[in-house]
């Protein structure tokens, strides 16, 4: 089983929380993983990407290089998790690769040691198990994909899990439902932000945002209340 340090020069940086990132931009750290969901990632990152004045984005993951996606798809980390720089913004995704990683203690090690002190910890779909499971989502409420709510759930001390919500948001932590609600979670994300840099965004990638983080059809149909 890998163990995965936390060695970088941003260290000096962590009680700001910004990772050494400039105030005027964020970093956008994208956790990648055997079996990660594409649609969890390039969904909700298409809007940071249309903002680059605003948001950098940089993909981590086991090492640089290739990491395979559930689809078998696979994309290029540009860091490996040991020498990625503390973040600003952390995003974990989810899909079948989530199932071993919440047994991976190597992995969760890492993973609270460099999220913990990250301005927003986010995550879409079961990406919030591997959160829970590190640790990460103690004493926050959270949701996560109504499918795989029962098993997600089960991850955690004291996370207050809300089942019909397809994102919510306390303090900082921001957790999503499946891949349209990452959406709009990181839009809400990006307008609480950046506002006026949000709607033109979404504007430009013809998106019609749900901005009610209350409307969920999708907790009905799955039993969830």
């Amino acid at each position: 089983m890998a163990f995965y340090r936390v060695t970088n020069p941003d260290s000096a940086n962590r009680s700001s929380g910004l990772g050494g990132m400039d105030e005027s931009r964020r970093r956008v750290s994208i956790v990648l993983f055997d079996g990660f969901e594409l649609l969890d990632v390039f969904g909700p990152v298409g809007l940071p990407r249309m903002l680059p004045q605003a948001f950098s984005v940089e993909l981590v993951g086991p090492a640089p290089g290739l990491v395979r996606s559930s689809q078998g798809a696979e994309v290029v980390a540009t860091v490996g998790y040991r020498d990625a720089k503390l973040p600003d913004i952390v995003l974990v995704p989810g899909r079948r690769g989530t199932r071993s990683l919440v047994n991976d203690a190597g992995f969760l090690e890492w993973l609270a040691a460099w999220a913990s002190d990250a301005r927003l910890v986010t995550s879409v779909c079961t990406g919030a198990a591997g959160l829970a499971a590190a640790g990460l989502l103690d004493g926050f409420r959270a949701t996560t994909n109504k499918r795989a709510y029962g098993w997600a759930t089960s991850h955690g001390l004291s996370v207050e899990w809300v089942a019909q919500a397809p994102w919510v948001e306390d303090r900082s932590r921001w957790t999503s439902s499946g891949v349209a609600a990452g959406i709009d979670m990181t839009a809400a994300l990006v307008a609480h932000l950046f506002r006026p840099e949000a709607a033109a965004a979404a504007a430009a990638a013809e998106l019609e945002i749900h901005t009610d983080a209350h409307w969920d059809p999708l907790a009905a149909a799955n039993g969830l209340f």
